[in-house]
């Protein structure tokens, strides 16, 4: 396999998980890019290590789930006063 084919091996892998397994995938994924978000940061032992919008220990995965259940953007900054639209902007990324 050329190094070329590999991009759409892994396509075709990822289109093949369900939801809780793309999810684990993209965690995993925000540990390993570490800070590659401004306004998301994981750090061991602060957020069971989760991606989480920074200075707060609100992880991302759990605004994720809230947008999921339909919540809009006002509901989840009404539900956590001290996150900003900016950070949750950042989440979505």
């Amino acid at each position: 396999m050329s190094s070329g084919d590999r991009p759409r091996d892994l396509e075709a892998e990822l289109a093949a998980l369900s939801r809780a397994e793309k999810a684990a995938v993209v965690q995993r994924l925000a540990l390993d890019l570490g800070n590659a978000w401004p306004g998301v940061e994981a750090t061991p032992g602060v957020a069971g290590g989760e991606a989480r919008i920074v200075r707060t220990r609100i992880p991302v995965w759990v605004l994720v789930n809230y947008r999921r259940l339909g919540w809009s953007e006002a509901r989840v900054l009404e539900n956590f006063p001290e996150l900003r639209a900016a950070a949750l902007v950042q989440a979505w990324a």
